[in-house]
């Protein structure tokens, strides 16, 4: 009985995931009520969220060593998203701040969510990042003009948080994302969203691209590559 159980419950993780992931697609789950910053994904808040996978480089090969979680939820007022990464050897910036954003936090390791909500302009989107050590950057992106600052002093109220699990090589990012910061829509079941994530690893010439979506190119900026996220009750 104990091995059917344990069985059952591994080919239900198994299927949720391949849900999720069919065809390019993923589902935020509706949440009734915010919550403080929770890097847990046992908890009650995530452990019923959807997982999707980011596992591949850019041009679609496996990646291996690299299988980064992502879950996602959702409530009236924010979208919230879980990564959890293992890793080799973290390549962590120097001298981290947490309280204020940290421009071309990329050069290090993070977790990244590229979200638009705009289908008729698909080079406009929103780009957020997390590192191992809680820094973060967010980023109002225009493909078509881009900005001598590059988007970054745009400020859009995400909170943050991460921790690293040393003994398990395990390091876990957390993000809450204003809903109104990405979408002139109120937050609502049924809404569909541009989105791709993305694992930043290493240090050059090392530099590893993960991703959840392939770009096909050396970079993460192909908004034709993104997949769909719905929000679902």
């Amino acid at each position: 009985m104990n091995w059917f159980i344990r069985w059952t419950a591994i080919g239900m993780i198994a299927a949720t995931v391949c849900l999720a992931e069919q065809g390019g697609k993923c589902e935020s789950k509706y949440a009734p009520g915010d919550l403080p910053a929770d890097t847990d994904p046992n908890s009650k808040f995530w452990r019923d969220a959807p997982v999707i996978l980011a596992e591949k480089d850019t041009s679609g090969a496996p990646a291996p060593g690299y299988k980064m979680e992502i879950r996602s939820r959702w409530t009236q007022t924010n979208v919230y998203f879980l990564f959890v990464s293992p890793y080799q050897q973290l390549y962590l910036k120097p001298d981290a701040k947490t309280d204020s954003e940290t421009n071309q936090l990329w050069k290090w390791d993070v977790a990244e969510t590229f979200i638009g909500s705009d289908f008729q302009n698909i080079r406009r989107y929103k780009e957020f990042e997390v590192s191992p050590q809680g820094e973060w950057v967010d980023l109002d992106i225009n493909l078509d003009m881009p900005r001598q600052e590059g988007g970054w002093l745009w400020n859009s109220g995400v909170k943050v948080k991460a921790r690293i699990d040393a003994d398990a090589k395990r390091w876990y990012g957390f993000m809450q994302i204003p809903y109104a910061a990405i979408d002139s829509r109120p937050a609502a079941a049924g809404n569909e969203l541009m989105i791709n994530f993305f694992l930043s690893v290493g240090k050059k010439p090392d530099h590893q691209l993960i991703t959840w979506r392939p770009t096909g190119k050396p970079n993460f900026h192909v908004p034709e590559a993104f997949g769909i996220m719905t929000l679902v009750k």
